[in-house]
């Protein structure tokens, strides 16, 4: 399945933050939308990085500052992964397994379009193999 596909099967939108606001008003969206990570854009909106959950805890597990005070720029994760509209699920899920995360934006054109979580694609490989099995118990019963 193209990641196309399960993108078209989520029912939520592509949730983002400003670099600049404070963790407080993150973890606050985050905790309100029930979601684990929210794509980071510049004041020109440029994506520049991804606050996932993991980040959160690691910035209150370590004390780094009063959330009022420290900026989601200071805490995001700049260096993160992407994949391609056209790429498959069961290639973002190598990546996914392999770079230990589970949050992936989604590009086309060098632009972010979406973002899947791994729940997003065990979900759409439960459909594809409720599918496929449906299939071969109707071939089977012809």
């Amino acid at each position: 399945m193209k990641l196309n596909e399960v993108l078209a099967q989520k029912s939520s939108g592509l949730f983002s933050i400003e670099a600049s606001k404070s963790m407080q008003y993150a973890v606050k969206e985050m905790y309100e939308k029930r979601i684990g990570a929210l794509l980071v854009q510049s004041e020109t909106g440029d994506f520049v990085g991804i606050l996932t959950d993991r980040d959160v805890l690691q910035f209150y597990a370590e004390q780094l500052g009063n959330a009022n005070e420290v900026k989601v720029s200071e805490v995001m994760t700049q260096n993160f992964f992407v994949e391609t509209l056209s790429s498959t699920s069961d290639k973002a899920e190598s990546v996914m397994t392999e770079k230990r995360v589970r949050h992936l934006p989604i590009v086309d054109g060098g632009k972010v379009v979406g973002m899947i979580s791994i729940g997003d694609l065990v979900k759409a490989k439960l459909q594809e193999t409720a599918v496929e099995a449906k299939s071969l118990r109707d071939y089977i019963a012809y």
